[in-house]
C-alpha cells in the first residue's frame, strides 16, 4: 500500500535541450517522441523528465516527484496522500484519467 516515484521532473527554459544535454552526460537515449521544441522529454532509462516552464530562475533548483500508485487508483492514492497531511494545491486531474494533482507535504516550507 504504498506509492513509487515515477520521475524526478525537473523545470527548466528549454526541456528537450537540456534532456539532450543530460541524455549525452548519462548515455541514455531520450524517448523515441521526444523532439527539439517539444515542451515535455523524458530519459526514461533515468526516470528524468524535463518540463518548460515559463518563469525564470529565480532561486536555487528545486525538485518535485511523480508518484505513481502501485496497489490503487491516482484517485485512491490522492485521498490516502490527503489524509496523512498533504494539502492538495492544484487539480489538474481529468475523468478520463489522465492529468495530474498538485500535492503539497505537510510543514513544507517555501
Amino acid at each position: 500500500m504504498t506509492s513509487a516515484i515515477r520521475h524526478t521532473t525537473i523545470d527548466c527554459a528549454d526541456a528537450y535541450r537540456l534532456a539532450l544535454f543530460w541524455s549525452e552526460v548519462l548515455g541514455l537515449p531520450l524517448h523515441d517522441d521526444d523532439k527539439p521544441g517539444d515542451p515535455e522529454a523524458l530519459i526514461e532509462g533515468a526516470g528524468l523528465l524535463f518540463v518548460t516552464v515559463p518563469e525564470t530562475k529565480t532561486r536555487k533548483n528545486r525538485v518535485h516527484f511523480d508518484l505513481q500508485p502501485q496497489d490503487r487508483t491516482r484517485d485512491e492514492e490522492v485521498r490516502r496522500m490527503l489524509g496523512l497531511g498533504a494539502s492538495l494545491v492544484d487539480d489538474r486531474r481529468n475523468p478520463d484519467g489522465t492529468g495530474w494533482a498538485v500535492l503539497a507535504v505537510p510543514n513544507a516550507s517555501n
